[in-house]
Order: structure tokens, then sequence, then C-alpha cells
């Protein structure tokens, strides 16, 4: 659980103290000297913190005073005082007013000062983690971190390759052993394949199955966000880097430091934005928005996307460089068309989750309801198969099998969900996807009345994503209902 790069400042007005502590603890971890407090503040307004040790008798502001104001501007960062007195005034004002962690005496063990800012810097992970966790837990002991390290462990195994249902001959079974296979070593990995087909789900087993599967897994759509806020939500930023950055913020790149980060819809980002995406993953660090120095990370990237990079690649849209890094181990997730078989056990899975969380217990499906669910061609994939099953259960009496009448329209009656592709000639991959999407789109913008909201969050799109691919395919009719 420790952080090697976890950035450590030191205040004392003696240099021969903050030299010494230097000594001890620039091989693990990154430590910045300060002599007062009004050079302590200037750090901390140009650098991400992690933790402070401060003197407590200084000229002018004690350690007391000053960490108490960090508590109030920078209250994450993990406060430490030392001292050559033992105060029992200073100890308890420390503690109730400055939310000391920890109160170190001189002269100190340079194995216990190493081993204490290990522990503050686990801790200061574990509460960026975690939501709620604040500066002022108690220590965290091994048997807690072993707890932790267990819930990590149980809820990753809901995520194995194990629980991506499909057929002994089903299509899906190549991707599945590309992937098996990709887990075992540390490579950049380009998960392709339509919207709504299981991405995400292939790249948390890809994450589960390889050797940082106790470390932390996270998510970034990156079509969701802007590149300013993108570039904040991923890398970080300082407070007063730009208008409504009220506080530091941790970075999802620092928060997946030693695990997994999962980059999806990377064909939505800018040139502008893969510039600096490219510079992380080639040089391993990151430099918070507003911040001095860069720091360094040591994180998987998984990414994926429903476009055609190459095609993206050639178009000028999508930089070859970046597309190598990423690429380096590509895998395509089938649509759920192209592996009907897999329908059965799929809907049986996803009816008994549905149940369990509706407190139903539908018995299954009538034999003709699977016919024309197995016949319809499922522009949406895995994800609207879930949706109408989860219709179909919420529209059903009692216990009995979903019965054909409670079916979509379009499902009973066995519309088609997109044009034959193949009446107007031979096309490529891109423009198949591109299609699908489309109608996708506009199906459930049609059975949503148009409102934006409920479209979204059924597609499993930002309200800014779904806007963005209406005006690129030419969906503006619909769109104007915003009422929830």
């Amino acid at each position: 659980m420790t952080n090697p790069h976890a950035t450590v400042l030191v205040v004392d007005d003696e240099v021969r103290s903050i030299e010494a502590i230097q000594r001890v603890l620039s091989d693990e971890f990154e430590v910045i000297g300060a002599r007062n407090a009004r050079e302590a503040e200037e750090v901390l307004k140009g650098e991400l913190v992690q933790v402070i040790l401060c003197d407590q008798r200084m000229p002018g502001e004690s350690g007391v005073e000053f960490l108490k104001r960090v508590r109030e501007l920078w209250p994450d960062t993990i406060r430490i005082i030392i001292s050559g007195y033992t105060d029992s005034t200073d100890i308890i004002e420390g503690v109730n007013n400055a939310g000391i962690f920890q109160y170190i005496t001189k002269p100190w063990s340079p194995d216990k000062l190493i081993d204490c800012v290990r522990e503050s810097a686990n801790l200061w992970r574990l509460q960026h983690e975690a939501a709620g966790v604040r500066v002022e837990m108690k220590p965290v002991s091994e048997a807690q971190q072993k707890v932790i390290s267990d819930r990590r462990r149980n809820q990753g195994q809901s995520f194995g390759f194990d629980r991506i249902i499909h057929r002994s001959d089903s299509p899906l079974i190549g991707a599945i052993t590309l992937a098996k296979r990709a887990a075992r070593y540390d490579v950049s990995v380009l998960i392709t394949g339509a919207s709504g087909t299981g991405k995400e789900l292939l790249a948390r087993a890809i994450h589960q199955e390889s050797a940082r599967a106790e470390k932390p897994f996270v998510v970034e759509n990156c079509g969701a966000l802007p590149d300013d806020l993108l570039e904040s939500e991923l890398f970080g930023c300082k407070k007063g880097a730009y208008t409504g950055a009220y506080q530091d913020r941790i970075g999802l790149f620092e928060l997946a430091d030693s695990g997994t980060i999962f980059l999806d819809e990377i064909g939505e980002t800018s040139p502008a934005f893969q510039v600096k995406l490219l510079r992380v993953l080639q040089e391993g660090e990151i430099r918070p928005l507003g911040a001095q120095r860069p720091r360094k990370v040591n994180v998987r990237v998984i990414s994926a996307t429903n476009r055609d990079l190459l095609a993206e690649v050639a178009a000028g849209r999508f930089r070859r460089d970046l597309y190598y890094r990423l690429a380096a181990f590509p895998i395509h997730m089938p649509a759920l068309r192209d592996r009907i078989g897999d329908i059965p056990a799929i809907a049986a899975r996803m009816l008994t989750h549905i149940n369990q969380s509706f407190n139903r217990q539908v018995s299954g499906f009538h034999p003709r309801t699977l016919d024309l669910m197995i016949a319809y061609g499922w522009p949406g994939n895995v994800r609207e198969l879930h949706n109408e099953i989860q219709r179909m259960t919420v529209l059903s009496d009692g216990n009995a099998p979903l019965v054909p009448d409670l079916l979509s329209p379009a499902i009973r009656n066995g519309e088609p969900p997109i044009p034959d592709a193949g009446t107007s000639g031979p096309r490529q991959l891109k423009d198949i996807v591109a299609a699908i999407e489309k109608a996708a789109i506009e199906t459930s913008l049609a059975r949503h009345g148009g409102n934006i909201s409920r479209t979204a969050d059924e597609l499993g799109l930002s309200r800014v994503g779904l806007r963005s691919k209406i005006e690129r395919y030419d969906l503006r009719r619909y769109g104007d209902d915003e009422t929830d």
C-alpha cells in the first residue's frame, strides 16, 4: 500500500534538520524543504503534497498554528508535528485544533520516521480511494489494510473472465482468449467494438487477472467532458488553477497509481488533449494543472472506442503516435447480433440480477419471447438487452415467464433496427458501426420522447456526449424536451 511517489514537505527553521530528514526519506519519497510557514505555503500553492512534517517551535508562527491553517486550506494533506519538547498542551492543541496525525519527538529514529511517513502516505491514498474517509481518522493498521485488500479481491471476483457469459462456440471466444493473454503482461490494451458490447467488463476482467488486481481500477469516459475538465479529472489540479478550482484535486491517473486506468471513448478526445495524454504514456508522469513540477505514476492503460481509430488517424483526427501507444494489444468485441447464440444465457443471468434488484421472482422467458429476442438485431447490444428485460420485468404481473406481449413493439413485430447494410453495396466497418450507433440513439430518443437525460441514462452516455452525437448524426429534431 505504500506510495513511493508521495511528496513530503518538511518545515523547519534549521536547515540541517531539513537535510537530515531529506537523507532519510529521499530514497522512497520526494522531499521538499521550507524554512518557515510562508515558504511552506508557497510550496503548497504549487505542489500536491501528501504529507507535512512540521517543527513545532519556529520563529514567528508555531507548527500547530501553521498546521491549523493548513487544515482549513488543504484538508487532505496528512499533518505531522516534530518537536524536541513534549509539552502536553502542545500535543493536545495539535490533535484538537490542527488535526495532527502523529506527534514525533526529537531525537527521532530514522526507521520510525520512515514508518510514520509510509503510514501517512497510505492514509492519504486511502482517503482518496474511499469516499468519506478523512484526515482525522486513526492510523491504518495492517489488519485494516488486509480488510481493504480482501474487499477488493472479493469485488474483483465479480469481474473475472468467468463472468462474461458466452457459449463454447461463441465468436466472443477469440476476444476472451486474447484478453487472457494480455492480462499476464503489462501492455497497453485497446478494446474496440460498438457501444454496449461489454468493453468495460472485458477491461475489468483483464485487470482482475493481472498482477495489479489488488490495486485500484479507475474508469473515465473521455467523451463526457471538454478538454479542460478532462485534463483536471485525469491529471489533477491545484487550487485556483482555473475558475471553479476551489481546492486541490487529485487526478485519476494518480489515484490509479500501481493499478489500471480505463479510458473509455478515447476516440472522442481532441488532438490538443491527445498531445498531453501522449506525454503521460511516454514519460510515465503527469503535471496537475497549476502545479510547478510533474509527478511520476505507474499505471497500466486500457482504452476503448467504438470508432475505427486507424481511419481516424488517416483522416488526421487522431494522432498516429498515440494510437500505437494505446494499441499495443488490440482486441475487438463482437456485436450482440453476431453472437445470437449467447442471448438466452445472457438474458437468464440478467433476469436473475434484475429479480434480486426489484425483489421479484419472475421465472424466466416464454419460448416465443426468446425467439423474438434472438431474431432482433440489438443495435444497443448488451446494454439494450438489459434495458429491455428490465422493462419487461416492470410491466409483468406475478412470477410467470415473460411473454412476447411485454416486448417493445420493434422487437415484437420483428422490425429491423437499422437499414440492411447490403442494400447499398459494400461498406466499411466504421460506416456500419456509425449506422448502428445512430439507429440506437434515434430509437432511444424516440422511445423517451426526445428527453436527453433519460436517453443518456439508457445508453450509458453523458448529456454532453449524447448532444455531440446528436449533432454528428443530424438528429437535432430530437432532444428539445428537457423535462425529467
